[in-house]
């Protein structure tokens, strides 16, 4: 709780927080209140109420005096009581990082599409940013904007966010001998980095999922896994502590990331041979304590660099294993529930990318009639 902010518990377990509502005559204070069962819950109520009662005062002296960086501040506030801590934490870090440096000291009557554009343009030109994080932190804008519109009756509903096209891209994919080549390194002196390595391409699980992996998710009657968690380092927001960042374990990527993942029967003979007997324990560490998602990728960089297999990374392995699943005839809703996606579409766009070869076979099925093969073309010539 920072000081000077009003907000303190009362003695029936509630938060309240205070305010600044009016003056009298004579120049005194009329405090607000708002309550919440936590101090996050009624730090956003004050916030929307401040907002609100900017709003109520005088809209030409919200226009006028409010600068865009105190909304980014009251948008944030409310958020925080709606998202996971990983997701406030990217939101918070792309709108001090890049939002409040660009747009924050702008008066809300200057923001303007045009203004928008340059910042996008900002975010491309001079910080090199990819065109998907520059519509990631475009994504914020629109939300703080349409924020703004509700507290001050649409005044800026005609200032558009204009997203970047993102190009058609490759997504590299491991060749067939590559993996091989690989496969056969990870499988001399077996240990927790090869095998977490061997795993991804096996389940196509992400790297977080699998440093978050704990021997209790493992089914060994029905050789299954079982992912409802992931690992990741992220901003430490905390009060407490020195370190910048914390390692964080939590639910996975979306509801649908929650699944279950027949084994083969290669990974559960080497599950078999590494459980020691705690299911509490993390399957890489054999500890309580989880592997470092950083640390696995350095294991990815070292373990291809032996076999001398140029740019790649962790997720890499996941784009590999869904291109082989196609190859070999899954169906894509079984393939997306296998990977965890939201819906059929993501893994069609993103994640299947069938190489020439198999263009190739399917493109050789069309052949209804072969009038042009060498001795029938030649015949044909000749005629």
């Amino acid at each position: 709780m920072a000081k000077g902010e009003n907000i303190f518990k009362r003695k029936d377990g509630r938060w309240e927080a205070r305010y600044i509502r009016s003056r009298d005559e004579d120049g005194r204070i009329k405090y607000g209140f708002c309550y919440g069962k936590t101090y996050v819950e009624a730090k956003a109520r004050v916030t929307e109420a401040k907002a609100k009662l900017l709003n109520e005062a005088n809209l030409d002296s919200v226009l006028n005096k409010e600068k865009f960086s105190s909304y980014c501040d009251y948008w944030l506030d409310l958020r925080s009581t709606q998202l996971k801590t990983s997701s406030y934490v990217k939101y918070q870090n792309g709108i001090e990082k890049h939002v409040k440096p660009y747009l924050g000291e702008l008066y809300l009557k200057d923001i303007t599409t045009e203004k928008i554009s340059a910042f996008s343009q900002h975010l491309l030109n001079e910080k090199k940013l990819s065109i998907k994080s520059v519509r990631d932190i475009l994504t914020f804008v629109r939300s703080i904007l349409s924020y703004i519109n509700k507290q001050i009756d649409g005044e800026l509903s005609h200032v558009e966010v204009i997203y970047p096209r993102e190009s058609p891209k490759t997504i590299r994919v491991l060749t067939e001998q590559e993996e091989s080549e690989l496969i056969l390194y990870l499988a001399e002196g077996m240990n927790a980095g090869k095998f977490a390595v061997y795993l991804a391409l096996r389940t196509g699980m992400r790297i977080g999922e699998i440093c978050a992996l704990r021997w209790k998710d493992i089914s060994f009657t029905d050789e299954t896994i079982h992912v409802g968690n992931t690992v990741q380092r992220i901003k430490n927001i905390g009060a407490q502590g020195d370190s910048k960042t914390v390692l964080m374990i939590g639910s996975p990527k979306s509801d649908k990331s929650r699944r279950t993942i027949p084994l083969m029967p290669d990974i559960a003979a080497l599950c078999r041979k590494f459980y020691r007997g705690n299911p509490e324990c993390f399957v890489l560490t054999g500890k309580e304590s989880c592997m470092e998602p950083r640390k696995l990728q350095r294991y990815l960089k070292s373990y291809t660099k032996e076999c001398d297999i140029q740019d790649i990374h962790f997720h890499t392995l996941r784009h590999t294993f869904a291109t082989r699943c196609v190859e070999v005839g899954f169906d894509v809703k079984t393939l997306s529930e296998v990977l965890g996606h939201a819906s059929i579409s993501v893994t069609l766009e993103r994640y299947v990318h069938p190489n020439l070869n198999l263009k190739r076979e399917n493109m050789r099925r069309l052949k209804i009639v072969d009038c042009f093969s060498s001795e029938q073309s030649d015949t044909a010539v000749n005629q």
